[in-house]
C-alpha cells in the first residue's frame, strides 16, 4: 500500500459514521458549543452536515496554493466583495471552513456573525489528502447552500474542477456543470454573472 493509499484510509476511518446510535449537531448547538469553550480554535473540527469532522493537516504545496490563489483573487474582486481563507461560512446543517471565499461586503459586515451562504460568490478548497471529501460531503453541502460556483483545486492529478449550477432541489444536492481546467488553460473568474478577468491555472499550481 502506497503513502497517499494509507492516508486515504486513515481519513476514512475519520470520517465513518459509527455504527451505534449518535446525536447530531444543529449549526446552532455547534455555536453553543462554541461560544461555552467546549470547542476552541485549538480544535481541528468543522461541522458538515451535522457531523464534527476533523480537518486535515495542511502540508506545504497545500499551503503554497491557498495563499497564492487568494492573492490573484484579492486583486480581482471589486469593491463591495473581499477575499477570505480558511474560515467559516454557515449554512443549514453545517459550518464549512473553505481553504478560500469570496463574500459580499466587509469583514467588519461579520463582527456578529459567520458568513451565510446567499453572502458567498465563490468557495474555493484545495484538495490533495482531502480529495474524496471535497467531491461528495463538501460538494453536497455548497450545492445544497445554493453556492453558485466551487472550484476545487486538485492537486492530485493538477487540475481544477469548476462546479457551477447548484441544484439544491435533488434527494442529494449536486451542481448540474462541471468543468475540469488543465495546467496550460485559463480559468475565468466570474462573480454573480460578470466575468472579473482570466488566471492561469498553472499560477495556482505549487
Amino acid at each position: 500500500m502506497t503513502l497517499q493509499d494509507q492516508i486515504k484510509a486513515q481519513t476514512l476511518q475519520l470520517i465513518a459514521i459509527p455504527s451505534d446510535p449518535i446525536w447530531r449537531l444543529q449549526v446552532a448547538q455547534y455555536h453553543a458549543m462554541v461560544q461555552a469553550g467546549i470547542l476552541t480554535e485549538d480544535d481541528p473540527v468543522e461541522l458538515l452536515e451535522g457531523w464534527l469532522v476533523p480537518k486535515m493537516p495542511k502540508n506545504p504545496p497545500h499551503r503554497v496554493c491557498t495563499q497564492t490563489t487568494r492573492e490573484l483573487l484579492a486583486q480581482m474582486v471589486p469593491s463591495g466583495w473581499y477575499v477570505d481563507d480558511q474560515e467559516p461560512i454557515t449554512t443549514e446543517d453545517s459550518e464549512p471552513e473553505p481553504d478560500i471565499v469570496i463574500v459580499r461586503g466587509q469583514r467588519r459586515d461579520y463582527l456578529e456573525r459567520h458568513p451565510k451562504a446567499q453572502e458567498v460568490a465563490l468557495v474555493v478548497e484545495v484538495a490533495d489528502a482531502t480529495l474524496q471529501r471535497d467531491r461528495t460531503s463538501k460538494k453536497r453541502i455548497y450545492a445544497r447552500a445554493g453556492i453558485p460556483i466551487y472550484w476545487l483545486i486538485n492537486l492530485v492529478d493538477r487540475h481544477v474542477e469548476v462546479y457551477t449550477k447548484p441544484m439544491s432541489h435533488l434527494t442529494v444536492a449536486d451542481y448540474a456543470e462541471q468543468q475540469i481546467y488543465l495546467p496550460h488553460d485559463q480559468l475565468v473568474v466570474v462573480l454573480h454573472e460578470q466575468v472579473l478577468g482570466m488566471v492561469p491555472v498553472s499560477d495556482m499550481l505549487p
